[in-house]
């Protein structure tokens, strides 16, 4: 091999190390997206709706918004996606509030006023003392029903499989953040390297409650194949509803909330 081929063949390796390098310490940075400014649900137009904040052993503090059910109505035990914060949720919220229906829409580390930074086991920690927080609130375990966004579905997977709920929807979930990493980034070792793996399918498996699966068919960020997987994967009672328009966040806008509001209530019918 001729040494300027060899020089070449070195440095492009050493580039390609220092880009995992700097992938591996950074990688928080690349899949965490708070906007950690904190907002009073009066200052989004949200009546109905305040503010709680879960202390956590380690010392932190945690943002959540909660509205109370209507009696006879279920609570949604909400975690959101990687993105955003509680206020940019508002109108998900408003339309829960709208149905009777309680809401407690938990943030994480990092976000909407929250101290602290995320990691899949913070998020996971402190997702149960949400719901610890509604048990002490009074409501049933049957009444609680969690709600994954995105991100938030391993979250909710897990609560779900942990503690007693009375149904679970998972919106545009994946098998695990490790197979989407290394379906954007193919080039790079992300099963080796990924610290936060959040797993799903291993905890819809042993999941109880009832289940809903939620997926736009064209969206690119997660593909709906992975919302089939997850969907496979679990116990009956279970339902899939994908909206052939639909992308990874806009489903809303093709009848996801009347779905789920459909879906609810056939759970609820059930228990009577």
């Amino acid at each position: 091999m001729p040494i300027f081929v060899f020089k070449i063949a070195v440095a492009i390796c050493a580039v390609y190390a220092l880009i995992v390098a700097l992938g591996y310490f950074a990688q928080r940075k690349l899949m965490y997206f708070p906007m950690p400014e904190r907002v009073a649900p009066s200052e989004v137009g949200l009546s109905g709706v305040e503010e709680r904040i879960i202390q956590t052993p380690d010392g932190e503090r945690v943002m959540a918004w909660y509205g109370r059910a209507q009696p006879g109505q279920p609570t949604i035990l909400y975690f959101h996606g990687n993105g955003g914060n509680l206020a940019v949720r508002a109108e998900r919220i408003r339309r829960y509030i709208d149905c009777g229906q309680g809401i407690l829409m938990m943030s994480y580390r990092g976000y909407s006023g929250s101290t602290g930074s995320p990691s899949e086991k913070a998020n996971v920690a402190d997702a149960r003392l949400a719901y610890d927080l509604l048990i002490e609130e009074g409501v049933a375990p049957a009444d609680i029903i969690v709600y994954g966004e995105s991100l938030g579905t391993a979250v909710a997977a897990r609560i779900a499989a942990e503690r007693p709920v009375g149904g679970l929807i998972l919106d545009s979930p994946f098998t695990s953040a490790v197979d989407v990493g290394a379906q954007h980034y193919p080039l790079f070792p992300v099963r080796l390297l990924m610290r936060d793996r959040y797993e799903v399918l291993p905890y819809v498996a042993k999941t109880q409650a009832s289940l809903l699966v939620i997926h736009g068919e064209r969206d690119d960020i997660v593909p709906v194949e992975m919302g089939r997987q997850v969907y496979a994967a679990a116990r009956s009672p279970k339902k899939l509803v994908t909206f052939p328009l639909a992308g990874h966040n806009d489903h809303t806008f093709h009848g996801s909330f009347e779905a789920i509001q459909a879906w609810i209530g056939e759970l609820r019918a059930g228990r009577e």
